[in-house]
């Protein structure tokens, strides 16, 4: 099959697209390389992928509709997993207009793309930071989410119901996708695995946040993988039965679904500091810090209509996750 992945140089991204080539697709990568985090990072990722025959890179920005729209013309993609955006909660807070341009125009001109060239699946990265201040544990996608705490999560569910209504007016199959934390090599330095461990190995102290109180249902970035090209082979169909008035707000009317895809399991922050204080062999310096604006206190995927959608039930254990990602970078820093 043609698939096209945007996002290609960043973590997600970079990961889906090497799966899809090793099982023999063809993949078009779509990327703007904004220096959001260190585009070299994103550069090196490309290099990993133009290794291999079947792999196309397009630097394209997601707002450029003319762009994007000569793109879907040209290439016949037969599915899209849509993984770009403007990713990060803090960010959003001083640079909220960098969401808006590709978190909502980009997603717009995305589902045009699919609405005029008959797209059999669109798959797109939406978020765990959509609930918001849901305190109800686990998060289930039957749970409202219309109190987000930041303009990213805000985004996020804006994608979800501008998906909903190209499914319902066109009949787009499209499967939301709300990561929880996703982790592992080539990650993102922005987040807080990468970001601990450049300061432990540089005898620097880590900023804990809330006091260390906090939770995330960490997941690894293969489980991740796994769980988006197994909802890419299940195309939503419509559910004939659903109402807005009785049923929950994963599936609808239109062939549309959303989905958690976490681990499962929440982690205490410092238990997964000590998993890196292991990994690294150093302990760690702390400075406790109160809470961040836009944080929330825990995350918790509940994942049983993947599991039985698509039979997939993540494995990969954090401790050995974050050895893999440790191991990862002291070779490509060379440290």
């Amino acid at each position: 099959m043609k698939y096209l992945v945007t996002g290609a140089a960043g973590f997600i991204g970079f990961h889906t697209a090497q799966k899809l080539l090793s099982q023999g697709h063809q993949v078009i990568g779509l990327d703007n390389l904004n220096d959001y985090y260190e585009v070299q990072l994103k550069k090196d990722r490309l290099k990993q992928l133009d290794s291999e025959d079947n792999f196309t890179f397009k630097f394209i920005d997601l707002a450029d509709r003319e762009g994007i729209a000569e793109l879907f013309a040209k290439e016949a993609f037969d599915q899209v997993i849509h993984l770009a955006a403007q990713a990060g909660v803090r960010y959003s807070i001083d640079n909220p207009f960098a969401y808006a341009d590709s978190n909502l125009i980009g997603h717009l001109t995305i589902l045009e793309g699919c609405r005029h060239h008959n797209i059999q699946h669109l798959v797109y990265a939406s978020s765990s930071s959509v609930y918001g201040l849901n305190e109800k544990m686990p998060f289930d996608t039957s749970d409202a989410v219309d109190h987000p705490v930041s303009l990213y999560a805000a985004t996020k569910k804006s994608n979800e119901l501008m998906s909903h209504t190209y499914s319902h007016l066109y009949g787009i199959p499209t499967s939301g996708l709300r990561f929880f934390t996703v982790y592992g090599p080539w990650g993102r330095p922005d987040m807080a695995l990468f970001k601990f461990t450049k300061a432990i190995l540089e005898g620097k102290a880590i900023d804990v946040y809330n006091n260390g109180n906090m939770a995330r249902d960490f997941t690894y970035i293969d489980d991740i993988v796994e769980g988006i090209l197994r909802v890419a082979d299940k195309p939503p169909v419509a559910n004939p039965d659903w109402t807005a008035q009785t049923s929950g707000a994963k599936d609808s009317s239109a062939p549309y679904h959303v989905y958690n895809i976490g681990n499962g399991s929440p982690v205490q922050l410092m238990d997964f500091i000590t998993a890196i204080e292991k990994a690294v062999g150093i302990e760690a310096q702390k400075n406790m810090m109160p809470m961040q604006p836009g944080d929330v206190h825990q995350t918790w995927a509940d994942t049983q209509d993947l599991q039985s959608v698509t039979g997939h039930k993540p494995q990969v254990k954090v401790e050995d996750g974050v050895k893999a990602f440790v191991d990862w970078y002291r070779a490509y820093y060379q440290v």
